[in-house]
């Protein structure tokens, strides 16, 4: 069965029964796509998948491999989704990934035992459209270039279906489908799959602050960063990502007051911030009003849709204007009001008691007046 469907550049779901891969890979050469998800395997990758070098998309989620994930992989240039999730590789994940496989869309690999710094290489990953690497051992901090995945600032549309078309006499379609992780479940993206833009970090070991940079991602519809040890303020400017569907900052240790541009996020429909040590009113706008309760607990936070008033708390809520963004005008009119005041008691002062103080003759003009008025009076 195996030859028959490799023909056709494709090998799915092979076996069912537990073993390891086998090593024998130098003769499919020509195959494209492999996917070998939710069986039995054990062991490591074997080496000799470095002989696909035509392979588009490596499926090998939810089976009990182990190992490092092999630099022989590195020649299978041609990669565009790579699913390693739900397995027990330990190691770094490797710089080369971002250096080889610089057609990669989609990149899984959720739920392993990998450990270390996340390499900056991966930024130079500009095609990658979802990456999952949350539920490993990671540590260090956000790389400040993950602004610069490309596609998850450029709108996109179906016409970019993520689909491959081999090159047989069969003409044969095979369209991708990745599995992603977000509005607090698992969801299996197939002919939408180029709609879909994601980043999950969630439940590592990562630390430092979220990266301003992150904020350039404009076409981001789920960013996940739960379960960290992130310190700092959520980015001022995070309400510029406007096709946010699901956002997540929840369980790390954040600070300071929830940005008003975030109320601009109208797409948003799950937001977690729970347990951090966020403070102040909660802005106004429709989609943060709707969040239950749960997504602010474990804060210091006041206003709907929690049951704790802000003038209760001594805190006077800042509205936004019609732009979501906290409005100016007012703190601009009472700086210029007690300048002004300020300045014409300066100069009232020394416009009257100026003279009497630096002219004799003033002041003895002066008490002169004085006396002749209380003269009159007496």
């Amino acid at each position: 069965m195996l030859n028959k469907i490799a023909a056709n550049g494709l090998a799915s779901g092979v076996t069912t029964r537990p073993g390891n891969i086998p090593d024998c890979w130098e003769n499919w050469e020509s195959l494209q796509v492999l996917s070998l998800d939710n069986n039995n395997l054990s062991g490591m990758i074997p080496t000799s998948m470095g002989f696909l070098t035509i392979l588009v998309s490596l499926h090998l989620r939810n089976n009990s491999l182990s190992g490092v994930i092999p630099r022989a992989l590195q020649s299978c240039l041609e990669l565009r989704a790579l699913d390693l999730s739900l397995n027990a590789f330990h190691g770094k994940i490797p710089a080369w990934i971002g250096t080889s496989l610089l057609e990669l869309m989609t990149l899984n690999l959720r739920s392993n035992e990998l450990s270390g710094l996340i390499p900056k290489k991966l930024c130079d990953l500009s095609d990658l459209q979802i990456m999952d690497i949350s539920n490993n051992n990671l540590s260090g901090s956000i790389p400040h270039c993950f602004g610069n995945f490309t596609s998850m600032a450029t709108k996109r549309d179906l016409s970019q279906r993520f689909h491959f078309i081999f090159n047989n006499h069969s003409g044969s379609t095979f369209f991708e489908n990745a599995y992603v992780s977000t509005k607090g479940g698992e969801h299996n993206y197939d002919t939408i799959l180029s709609l879909m833009t994601s980043i999950d970090l969630s439940s590592n070991s990562l630390s430092g602050e979220i990266p301003e940079e992150i904020t350039n991602l404009f076409a981001l519809r789920s960013l996940n960063l739960s379960g960290n040890h992130l310190r700092g303020t959520i980015p001022d400017r995070i309400g510029g990502m406007k096709d946010l569907e699901c956002l997540d900052l929840s369980r790390n240790q954040l600070w300071g007051r929830i940005p008003p541009s975030m109320s601009e996020l109208t797409f948003l429909d799950y937001l977690n911030l729970s347990y951090n040590n966020l403070s102040g009113p909660i802005p106004t706008g429709t989609q943060l009003q709707r969040s239950t309760p749960f997504s602010f607990i474990g804060n210091e936070l006041c206003g709907d849709p929690l049951n704790k008033s802000c003038e209760m708390e001594g805190v006077t809520p800042k509205f936004g204007n019609e732009n979501g963004k906290e409005s100016e005008g007012g703190s601009i009119i009472d700086e210029w009001f007690y300048l002004s005041l300020g300045i014409g008691f300066v100069f009232g002062f020394w416009g009257i008691w100026g003279p009497l103080l630096l002219s004799k003759a003033w002041r003895v003009k002066y008490f002169r007046y004085l006396a002749s008025v209380c003269h009159k009076l007496a």
